[in-house]
């Protein structure tokens, strides 16, 4: 395992959470365009312990971590087992002890627009908007249900453009159209060459 991601004050760092079951080219493509677009530091991979909203637990964590880093490389990226090493266990909890543990970085929580459609039922949601910028990126077939979805709705006077998301005032978030990979972790496992 490696140590705790470097963060100086003043930084802005995304941090793209998620299982990476398994990590593919799709991460990749988001995390550097997050990077460019939303004029970030740093991007981390948070690779979780686990996603309390689905029902089979993943690959285990050294493996996914071992393949995140094979695949990742990139000086300003950083794969991490952040969640492990707090003990949290929902995105939250993650946010603040991370905010606790690096006064002075400004996180900028990233996602898929898979994940915008079913924020609503993330554990304390909007608390997750009152507390940073929330960056969504476009992914194959998750467009519509993203952008009419509940937290798409409740947030529509919040959202704001690319270049002002890093320096927003939450609650802030915007939605990235980018050219698409359409790759997705499920659709790996489903092929079995994964696990």
């Amino acid at each position: 395992m490696q140590g705790w991601p470097v963060a100086r004050k003043g930084m802005v760092v995304g941090l793209l959470g998620g299982s990476f079951d398994p990590p593919h080219a799709g991460h990749v493509h988001i995390s550097l365009e997050a990077l460019k677009r939303f004029r970030l530091d740093r991007v981390w991979w948070l690779v979780s312990p686990g996603n309390p909203l689905k029902p089979r637990p993943p690959a285990p964590l050294p493996a996914r971590l071992a393949e995140a880093r094979r695949l990742m490389r990139h000086p300003r990226v950083v794969v991490t087992d952040i969640e492990a090493r707090l003990g949290t266990r929902f995105t939250a909890e993650t946010l603040a002890a991370l905010r606790a543990r690096y006064p002075g970085v400004r996180f900028v929580w990233l996602m898929g627009a898979d994940n915008l459609a079913q924020f609503h039922r993330w554990d304390r949601w909007q608390g997750i908007m009152r507390t940073v910028p929330v960056g969504v990126l476009a992914r194959p077939g998750a467009g519509l249900r993203s952008r009419t979805s509940p937290a798409a709705r409740i947030y529509a006077r919040a959202r704001v453009g690319a270049a002002d998301l890093a320096a927003a005032r939450p609650p802030a978030w915007c939605f990235l159209n980018l050219p698409m990979v359409d790759l997705s972790s499920t659709a790996i496992r489903a092929t079995g060459r994964w696990r």
